[in-house]
């Protein structure tokens, strides 16, 4: 194992990707050395101020001002604005012997051979033998880089190609140079995945590298098809969207949105240095791309794109598309197909795959014809890009946002489905192919004793994908580990005496059978192991309760009922807390409302770094009812000693709910009081977070946990507090920043975090406070407008202000 630490890192060059990259270092705790070039003129405000280029502030103006701008971009690149002091920005004039105190210097300058050549001859010279140095290139062959360079500057060379942006995308290409060690690619396979978050490949020094060649070819070979079946960019969108796995933005929106000079640069490159490539006219640029490249229609960044933002008539925004023949915008047409209808109803995207292929329309089409085409290519790319089927797969999720890989894809159509669609449009795959089915072997991937095993071509065996030991794939062990399950989730044995208790309901809502679930595996663990999670590995952790449900009992007037299902959720994640085993939840992605409530109850958390959590109730009309407002008064009661203004504490808290703050990370997560210093965790690679969470519970077990006596010290501070809040209310409304509804629900919460109308300070219990919580939700819950807010909600998915 190696010992390289990596305390320090200078990256050269600040534009999008370098402070982007900066940023993300910064993000996981590391000292940062930021330069660039210093300016070749002085702009307008240094010559009104009578700078010159001799001062700092002149010299370093590229680098703070492209760092300021990658601060206030969004998404963020900061998990928290307060980590870029981890950030220190220079020019590469007065502060380049600074890089030999850096354990790893990356170069992200533009991508022209000479001038990084350039750099590295310039680095040279101040960089300490046996330090790390890469080049983040997205095409640039390693091996034309280091020529000229040292022995020792040549071993510890390699290029690490980041994807944009650089917090966000999972995906790190590792690329070989001619004369890189060994231990540099095993320290950065390892240190990419550990402390980066990522998925690691290491791909060879070939064009484009993995996930740009087999990226750029499915959306060139789209831009073909489209012509070809006559698609509109809406139709195509639909197509290649959330439905089969992919991001929102789909095709089109997503070239908009990295522009199409970037996509153009890389088709170009692999068009001019892959001659020998069986689909080199795929690469060739459609006539409507150039025209398109010609008129600087780009995307965003120059205001159209394959979509056009304008201005109506009636001051509303309209998005208009292009229409691919007549190259002229035109209003949005609507895509639907009868394809994708039959797919509502399957849940996993991974059982779509066969009904899309089976489609008697034009979708299905597209479908046979699209995938024949990628099937064919990715197995021709083996082994010229990859010696192994996994990594194309890990690069597309990673860098792409597909949900499943090429190969995973083929494996849920059939191989030979596949090799049969191929056979349609005139294709053939790989030999290799061929070969592996006439052994008796019949897809590409296996699963075996909870581990993912590949099909290795050379051995013409499945063997064991490596980098697995440090994750628990729950989609592995979900059958063969089950304890218990029922319609909204499933108990899996994790080993070692730790259960894990997973959603499975649409959107990992929390209803009836989830908590039923909690309590099931609460009992089991305290029977028969030694402590339980609470986590998943969908997109989200939980969006929350199932409002659904409430709405329906308020609609009914069902309010026993309604009162019951309240107390059945308060009660469970009071289990959670009070329980005689250790319990650690997990959350990731969307954590919101009643997911955060029982965020907030568990023995401790371990969070993703990337996950959004907050108490979103206040937009359909509530209070948190599930322990949320009674658990931000405890919190704010135990911080009192530690202000002497406790008011100021406790409305902190009060704003938090009031105003619906989520946390952009987990570290935000923190600052809003949702997650606890010293006693809750961050893990930057979600793969590894079911792991790490199994360890934390395990490790409190074994260190001999025992069951927490309940509370009956919370301070809450009465009429002081309430009389407070109200003002404030009052006021806010008057003035016209809150509605009439907004404040009778804040006055609510008031009432509850003020811990009623006491005429004192008092100390009183938990459930106290949540029956009191409970009484003030129920009450909300007779208005006509949080009905109407919770109707509009599950309408719309948006939040209704009335």
């Amino acid at each position: 194992m190696s010992k390289r630490r990596i305390k320090k890192v200078a990256v050269i060059g600040s534009g999008i990707m370098g402070s982007g990259i900066a940023c993300h270092f910064a993000n996981i705790g590391v000292e940062v050395l930021l330069l660039d070039i210093v300016p070749f003129s002085l702009n307008e405000k240094e010559e009104a101020k009578g700078l010159t280029l001799n001062d700092k502030v002149v010299r370093n103006r590229l680098v703070n001002d492209a760092l300021t701008a990658s601060i206030k971009s969004k998404p963020a690149p900061l998990y928290n604005k307060k980590f870029a002091s981890r950030i220190t920005t220079g020019n590469l004039d007065d502060d380049i012997a600074k890089v030999a105190s850096a354990d790893w210097i990356i170069e992200v300058v533009v991508e022209r051979l000479d001038i990084k050549k350039q750099v590295f001859e310039k680095l040279e010279k101040y960089r300490t033998p046996g330090t790390l140095i890469t080049s983040n290139t997205s095409g640039i062959p390693i091996k034309f880089m280091n020529e000229g360079r040292s022995e020792d500057f040549q071993k510890h060379f390699c290029g690490t190609h980041f994807f944009n942006p650089p917090r966000y995308l999972k995906l790190f290409e590792i690329i070989p140079g001619p004369n890189t060690s060994s231990e540099v690619l095993d320290f950065f396979n390892s240190y990419g995945e550990q402390f980066l978050g990522k998925t690691t490949v290491i791909a060879k020094d070939t064009p484009a590298f993995i996930g740009n060649r087999i990226g750029i070819y499915g959306i060139q070979s789209l831009f073909h098809l489209v012509k070809e079946m006559g698609l509109t960019v809406e139709e195509v969108d639909k197509l290649t969207g959330p439905v089969i796995g992919r991001p929102k933005s789909a095709t089109f929106r997503t070239v908009d949105v990295v522009g199409l000079d970037t996509l153009v640069h890389v088709a170009n490159g692999i068009y001019d240095n892959c001659p020998t490539d069986e689909e080199h006219d795929v690469f060739k640029l459609p006539e409507f791309i150039n025209t398109m490249m010609e008129n600087k229609w780009l995307g965003s960044k120059s205001g159209q794109g394959f979509y056009k933002k304008i201005k109506g008539e009636d001051g509303k925004s309209k998005i208009l598309g292009l229409d691919l023949e007549t190259l002229e915008y035109r209003k949005g047409k609507r895509a639907s197909f009868p394809t994708l209808e039959l797919t509502k109803t399957v849940d996993k995207v991974i059982d779509r795959f066969k009904i899309l292929v089976a489609g008697k329309d034009k979708a299905g089409e597209f479908y046979r014809k699209n995938f024949a085409l990628m099937f064919s290519y990715v197995s021709k790319r083996i082994p010229e890009i990859s010696d192994e089927l996994y990594k194309i797969d890990d690069a597309m999720k990673a860098g792409f946002g597909w949900e499943n890989g090429p190969f995973e894809i083929w494996d849920a159509i059939g191989v030979e489905k596949g090799i049969e669609l191929m056979k349609a449009v005139g294709k053939e795959p790989a030999a290799w192919v061929h070969d592996m089915l006439a052994s008796g072997i019949n897809s590409f991937y296996t699963v075996k004793d909870g581990a993912t095993y590949y099909y290795d071509i050379p051995q013409k065996k499945h063997i064991k994908v490596p980098g697995q030991d440090a994750f628990i794939i729950l989609n592995n062990i979900r059958k063969s580990n089950e304890v218990f399950k029922n319609s909204g989730c499933v108990v899996e044995d994790l080993g070692d005496g730790i259960l894990n208790l997973e959603f499975q309901s649409k959107m990992n809502t929390i209803g009836g059978d989830v908590l039923a679930g909690l309590n099931k595996a609460i009992d089991i663990a305290e029977k028969d192991f030694a402590g339980l999670v609470v986590g998943n590995q969908g997109a989200n952790f939980s969006v929350g309760a199932n409002i659904g449900m409430i709405f329906m009992m308020a609609v009914e007037q069902e309010y026993d009922e309604l009162n019951m299902a309240i107390k059945y959720f308060q009660d469970s994640v009071m289990r959670l807390r009070y329980s005689s085993i250790p319990t650690v939840v997990a959350p990731q992605g969307m954590t919101l409302g009643g997911g955060c409530e029982m965020t907030l109850h568990a023995d401790r958390v371990v969070a993703a770094a990337e996950s959004y959590i907050g108490l979103v109730e206040f937009g359909v009309g509530v209070i948190p009812g599930g322990g949320g407002s009674k658990e931000m008064a405890l919190r704010a009661s135990d911080l009192f000693h530690k202000n002497d203004v406790e008011l100021n504490v406790l409305q902190e808290y009060f704003l938090t709910i009031g105003m619906a703050k989520v946390s952009t990370s987990a570290y935000e997560a923190y600052d809003l009081g949702i997650l606890e210093k010293g006693k809750d965790i961050v893990v930057v690679n979600k793969d590894r977070q079911i792991a790490t969470a199994k360890a934390v519970a395990k490790s409190m077990a074994d260190l001999g946990y025992t069951q927490p006596v309940r509370r009956k010290d919370v301070k809450v501070l009465g009429k002081q507090a309430l009389g407070m809040f109200l003002v404030g209310t009052d006021s806010m409304e008057a003035a016209n920043f809150i509605s009439e509804h907004d404040q009778k629900i804040a006055n609510k919460l008031a009432y509850v975090m003020a811990g009623g109308d006491l005429s004192e300070p008092t100390l009183v219990t938990e459930q106290y406070l949540l029956d009191i919580e409970r009484e003030a939700f129920l009450s909300l819950c007779t208005e006509r407008k949080t009905l109407e807010r919770i109707e509009h909600m599950l309408k719309t998915g948006k939040p209704l202000r009335n």
